[in-house]
Formats: C-alpha cells, sequence, structure tokens
C-alpha cells in the first residue's frame, strides 16, 4: 500500500486546472510520539479552498507550493501514540486531499456517527452545516414570520440554513441555479419558493415571492444577487456574509455591492464571518444539528466522487454547477 497526495504545484489565475496540482505517490507515514495515522475515508470539498491557495493575506495561511492540500476530511485511526486517540476511532479534521494522515490532534476531534453515514459529517454534521448554524442564527437572529432569502440553497450551506430558517418560523426563499435544484429545495428541504437564477429574471422573482421585502438575506455567492437582495431589504434587515462564489475565479476582483446605501437608509446591518471563530462552540452546533436530523426536521443531500485522481476535475465542479448538494471526494 501507498500513500496519494494531491498538492499544490502552482497558484491558478482564474479555474484551476490539472497543471494546478501534483499527484504523488509515497510511503504511509508513521506516527510520531504524541500522534495518530488516520485512514482518510472521505474529503470535503468547499469553495473556500480557492481562496485557500490564493497567495494573499487572508483568516488562514494559504497552502504553500508543494505542500498537500488543506481540506476536511473524516476517517478512522489506524495507529495511535497519542492519548486522547485509539485504534477504530472515528475523526473529523483538517487531513487534507490525501489518502492517509499523520496528525497531533490539532483542528482534529472525535465523533460518534450514530450509524449515519460518515460523509454527512463533512456536510449537514460538520463544516457546512456548523456554517449555516452560527451564520444563520449568530449573526441575524431570525424570528418567526420574518422572510429569509438563501443563495446557493441547493449547496451544503444554503440548504441547511433554509431548512433552520423554517424551524425557526421563517418565510424561506431560496435562489439555486437549474430547475432540478430548485425543485429539490422545494421539495427536499422545504423552502417556500426557489428562483432559479439561470433561467429567471432574479429581481422579479424576488418581488413576486418577497412582496412585504426582505428580512433576512443569507449570501453565498455575492455579485448582482447581493445587490438585488439589498434592494428589497426591510427596515433592520440583516444580511449574513458567508460567501461570494460568483467572484472567487475571477481575474478582475470580486464586485463591490452597489446596492449598500439600503444599509443606511433601513438601518439594516451586513455582517461577515468565519466558522473558525467558532471552534470552541462546534459541539454545540453538532448536538442541535443532530437532534435535528435525527427528528426528521433536516435532510442532506451528498455528491460523492471516488478516486483521488479525479481531484483536479472534481474541484471544479463547485464552481460549474455540477453535484447536487455537498461536494465529497472518497480517496
Amino acid at each position: 500500500m501507498s500513500n496519494t497526495q494531491v498538492r499544490l504545484k502552482e497558484r491558478p489565475v482564474g479555474m484551476t486546472n490539472a497543471s494546478t496540482w501534483d499527484i504523488v505517490n509515497g510511503e504511509i507515514p508513521e506516527p510520531g510520539d504524541g500522534e495518530f495515522l488516520c485512514e482518510v475515508e472521505y474529503i470535503s470539498l468547499d469553495p473556500a479552498m480557492r481562496g485557500w491557495i490564493n497567495d494573499v493575506k487572508s483568516y488562514i495561511p494559504p497552502v504553500g507550493l508543494g505542500q498537500v492540500m488543506r481540506a476536511g476530511t473524516v476517517g478512522t485511526v489506524l495507529k495511535s501514540n497519542h492519548p486522547e486517540y485509539k485504534e477504530g476511532d472515528t475523526v473529523v479534521g483538517t487531513l487534507g486531499v490525501q489518502k492517509y494522515a499523520v496528525s497531533n490532534g490539532d483542528f482534529c476531534y472525535k465523533t460518534d456517527t450514530f450509524g449515519l453515514p460518515k460523509e454527512k459529517f463533512l456536510g449537514v454534521l460538520g463544516m457546512p452545516g456548523f456554517t449555516a448554524y452560527f451564520g444563520l442564527l449568530d449573526i441575524t437572529n431570525p424570528q418567526e414570520g420574518e422572510t429569509l432569502v438563501v443563495s446557493g440553497a441547493a449547496g451544503a450551506v444554503g440548504s441547511v440554513v433554509g431548512q433552520i430558517g423554517k424551524i425557526r418560523g421563517c418565510k424561506v426563499i431560496g435562489i439555486a441555479g437549474g430547475p432540478e435544484k430548485c425543485k429539490m429545495v422545494v421539495e427536499d428541504y422545504g423552502f417556500d419558493a426557489c428562483i432559479d437564477y439561470k433561467n429567471d429574471d432574479v429581481r422579479l422573482g424576488l418581488k413576486e415571492h418577497c412582496p412585504k421585502g426582505i428580512d433576512i438575506y443569507f449570501d453565498n455567492v455575492g455579485g448582482d444577487i447581493l445587490d438585488h437582495c439589498l434592494g428589497r431589504l426591510n427596515f433592520k434587515g440583516r444580511v449574513s456574509i458567508c460567501g461570494a462564489i460568483s467572484g472567487y475565479n475571477s481575474t478582475d476582483g470580486p464586485q463591490a455591492p452597489k446596492n449598500y446605501l439600503s444599509l443606511l437608509i433601513n438601518s439594516g446591518k451586513m455582517e461577515g464571518f468565519i466558522v473558525f471563530n467558532y471552534r470552541d462552540r462546534y459541539m454545540e452546533a453538532a448536538k442541535q444539528l443532530g437532534e435535528w436530523m435525527m427528528a426528521g426536521k433536516l435532510k442532506s443531500k451528498e455528491t460523492v466522487i471516488e478516486g483521488l485522481d479525479t481531484f483536479p476535475d472534481t474541484f471544479n465542479r463547485l464552481f460549474s454547477g455540477n453535484k447536487m448538494g455537498k461536494l465529497v471526494l472518497k480517496p
């Protein structure tokens, strides 16, 4: 057996391609004192990874050239010299795009799977779920009867945001790309309606489905959609800035909002957040999300692609929209 790794070869301009990455095979590492060896079973693919390979100052240092690509993972401990981890433990952590990884336990935690598929601990019961939980509840504090709009509604974060909004008694309108995704958002995730940004006029769709305006907008995409939502913001409206995927591969940089004065006129609030800032509360989110899932109030869907050799193409599915729900790679 050998260890396959995906390493960053060069920093891309615009979309990544095969030359961005090196796929290499080497020996399986041995854990040292205070370390454990984990077999990675599933790898999380997230839009934020595109920002991690830019050589710019951010909330986390960029991945270095020649380093294993950073990614969230779930796997099983094979060997351990660590007092808190034993053979057979299921571990969720940031162990990178590789088949085997050695860790000292930093940025990792053990979990009981409760018989659920492990890939769900990279989606609704992992970082995307935590992002939705804190980004909606802490940043916007939704109230019963309010209107919540969610972009990227078919994705790993947006789908959970909308379902939490329904649990809190909100009217929830999604924005997603294509009729199949919009159908899933309404029929599977329980949103009240979904606007197809690829085929519909988003501005007119918001006017139709939010006739009394928008109280909360959860933004995953930025760009024109952010401007359209700002244009319909209500008094004391709140905007949670989670991401801006529409500009992640742009060579011109992200598009600045044009309707930001709506925040002034409506005494509104727009606040960004990073889920890592809530790491001391992850277990709170995991417990609540797990309870909602076990009660049938929270659903999720994963697109699982096999093979580390597929990583270059699979990674770009994040930006082409060629996926349903959470995108996961199985080594």
